[in-house]
């Protein structure tokens, strides 16, 4: 045995510099191997990539201290991580949004075409299934979305939310029965989205209501979030009348330049809104058996820093 073999056998000794800097190479090849689907994880459990994003600080954090030859699947670990530091999260974001100014919408991302490809990926980060999932236990909604998702077995899930396998197996099916009543009803069409989507452009850009009033369901119920910095929605507006009112009185400035721009939001057709240049806001809907049964539309500046770009989610 050599003088290094001998020295780095001895848990005491430090390892030498190109040992350490080779283990800390390997660490940051499998995080960034992995990161967009962490953030997939750490988005769909918050439904903010702000919250997210330091989620996954967090867990590069704790990455880099594991002893990567102790480690059997790189993925499973890192879910683990990722999963753990999602949960300490979201508990904290319930209680930021006991304070929260009007209804509280996801962050919306820009998201790339072809994550429309993926049906249950594209659904599973649209603005109506993250406000489902809202509806969640943080631990209910860690195994929904680790479970039907990700399709992780309920051992993996077990290890990353600290329960026993037959512990998630109920938590699973009790959740998959809580998104299963509220979830739309019949998956639209990206075409569908997308004509209803154009109506709603028409309406912002010409005032022209009818086409829009066309594909609205009765029962419509219209949300913004402003967060208390721009001006929007103090509570829900429900039904058809109310919602066409509002429309007809202006939903957005009348007296500026505005342009209506129809992109890839969180999966599906979503519509940019600018206003005298400057992103103003972005609008999503819930789609059922081909009528808009949920308007989203979302100005709080600290929620739009994700529309400029595109951000990558993936299973």
């Amino acid at each position: 045995m050599t003088e290094r073999s001998e020295r780095s056998a001895d848990p005491a000794e430090p390892l030498d510099r190109a040992d350490h800097v080779g283990s800390a190479d390997s660490a940051t090849e499998v995080f960034v191997a992995h990161r967009n689907l962490l953030f997939t994880v750490a988005y769909e459990m918050l439904g903010s990539a702000a919250d997210a994003e330091d989620v996954l600080q967090e867990t590069w954090l704790r990455w880099v201290g594991v002893d990567l030859g102790t480690v059997r699947e790189e993925r499973a670990y890192l879910v683990r991580i990722v999963t753990r530091q999602a949960l300490d999260r979201l508990r904290a974001l319930a209680r930021r949004k006991e304070s929260y100014v009007g209804p509280w919408l996801p962050e919306p991302l820009l998201t790339a075409p072809d994550v429309a490809e993926d049906v249950e990926l594209a659904e599973s980060v649209s603005m109506a299934m993250l406000l489902v999932l809202e509806t969640l236990q943080p631990t209910e909604r860690a195994v929904f979305v680790l479970r039907e998702v990700f399709d992780l077995d309920y051992d993996e899930i077990a290890e990353a939310v600290g329960k026993t396998p037959n512990a998630v197996r109920q938590i699973a099916y009790r959740a998959r029965a809580r998104v299963a009543a509220r979830r739309p009803r019949g998956i639209a069409s990206s075409a569908e989205t997308q004509a209803a989507l154009q109506a709603f452009q028409r309406a912002v850009e010409t005032g022209e209501l009818q086409s829009l009033l066309d594909v609205l369901a009765p029962d419509v119920v219209a949300l913004s979030d402003g967060g208390g910095i721009k001006h929007a929605l103090p509570r829900p507006v429900v039904g058809i009348d109310n919602v066409a009112r509002l429309l007809a009185v202006g939903w957005w400035k009348r007296d500026a330049e505005r342009s209506v721009e129809l992109v890839q939001i969180n999966g599906g057709p979503g519509l940019l809104v600018r206003v005298d240049g400057e992103i103003d806001g972005v609008v999503a809907v819930r789609m059922e058996n081909g009528y808009v049964t949920g308007a989203y539309h979302v100005r709080n500046p600290e929620k739009l820093s994700r529309v400029e770009r595109e951000t990558a989610v993936t299973r």
